[in-house]
């Protein structure tokens, strides 16, 4: 692709309100203490590859409406290179200290299941090199196990033993790869652990299913020596008509019914709280009650719609408040 597209552009730095400039923060002072601390140990923002990188503008109604210069490439390895190059130096305009991502958002699905771990590991090395070069980390990394058809019946609630090991395979060369970046934490987003009728459904076996998934990482992460934390993001709906990661609460049950509340805690995000019928600040106040705060995950979505837009929060009040009980359980650098 030769010259990245974010690479000929400034870091972007405070100015204050005042400021005229296109690449600027205009409240956002890092360096800004509060409470004894600066903002940037208040706010430990990550890059979140999906969004920024990966995500084409389609909805439920649509096709694509992004073209980014590495979707036209035809060799996949060569586009998620260049894919790497504009993400780094997104991550130095950004001047953000975290980058997120998922299997599937750095690295091409292979025609088999080898051929995708084959290629999962050589972009880990492509980016364990730029990371050489970037002060940027790693906050968590995670398995795409959803947008794919075999996932259609979930990933490890899948009636089908095959697929169910196709997961675990997946997350552990994932979780291989989140420790080899050194990442801080490693996420499971079960997009589609859930049902839409219980006329097919066997829900003890399925949640038995799903709780000795989350075992076998949690064992795995002890064998690797990983120091991360695992954490498990609660979603409701979308587009499971029953998900049985529902809520924080309903996951809490899960994690004691399994006895793995001491091992797991919550990457929460504003919009499935929303989608939960809850407010954000009331999902965050119960996981720090329970002792399961973990990360945040500050996608918004549109009331009016219900589904994720995963736009950025603009509503104060609502941040103030999710805030607050962040600052109330010992804020962001004692969460994941």
């Amino acid at each position: 692709m030769g010259q990245s597209i974010f690479g000929n552009f400034p870091t972007v730095r405070y100015e204050g309100a005042e400021s005229v400039s296109d690449l600027a923060y205009r409240w956002y002072d890092a360096d800004r203490t509060v409470l004894g601390k600066p903002l940037r140990e208040h706010l430990r923002f990550a890059v979140a590859y999906w969004h920024s990188l990966a995500m084409n503008g389609s909805d439920p109604f649509g096709a694509p409406t992004i073209r980014r210069p590495w979707m036209d490439r035809i060799d996949a390895m060569q586009a998620a290179q260049d894919k790497a190059d504009a993400a780094f130096d997104l991550f130095r305009v950004l001047d953000l200290p975290f980058y997120t991502f998922h299997d599937r958002d750095i690295t091409p699905d292979g025609a088999t299941l080898r051929e995708s771990i084959a290629n999962l590991h050589s972009m880990s090395d492509y980016m364990a090199k730029k990371m050489e070069s970037s002060k940027t980390r790693l906050l968590w990394g995670t398995a795409n196990l959803f947008t794919h058809p075999r996932f259609m019946s979930g990933a490890a609630t899948n009636p089908d033993p095959e697929i169910f090991a196709y997961s675990a395979t997946t997350i552990k060369h994932c979780m291989d790869v989140t420790k080899k970046l050194r990442g801080e934490n490693y996420v499971l987003w079960g997009g589609r652990e859930g049902y839409e009728t219980l006329l097919n459904t066997n829900l003890k076996r399925e949640l038995e299913q799903m709780g000795r998934m989350l075992a076998l990482v949690v064992e795995y992460k002890h064998k690797i020596g990983f120091s991360g934390q695992i954490l498990l993001e609660p979603k409701p709906k979308e587009p499971t008509v029953h998900q049985y990661d529902f809520d924080t609460a309903t996951v809490f049950g899960f994690l004691k019914r399994f006895g793995l509340e001491s091992e797991v805690k919550v990457n929460l995000e504003a919009n499935h709280a929303l989608l939960a019928g809850h407010t954000f600040e009331h999902e965050i106040a119960t996981a720090a009650d329970l002792g399961i705060l973990g990360s945040l995950d500050i996608n918004r979505g549109d009331p009016l719609l219900g589904w994720d837009t995963d736009q950025f929060p603009v509503d104060r009040y609502s941040m103030t408040l999710a805030m607050y009980h962040v600052i109330q359980a010992g804020g962001s650098d004692r969460a994941a």
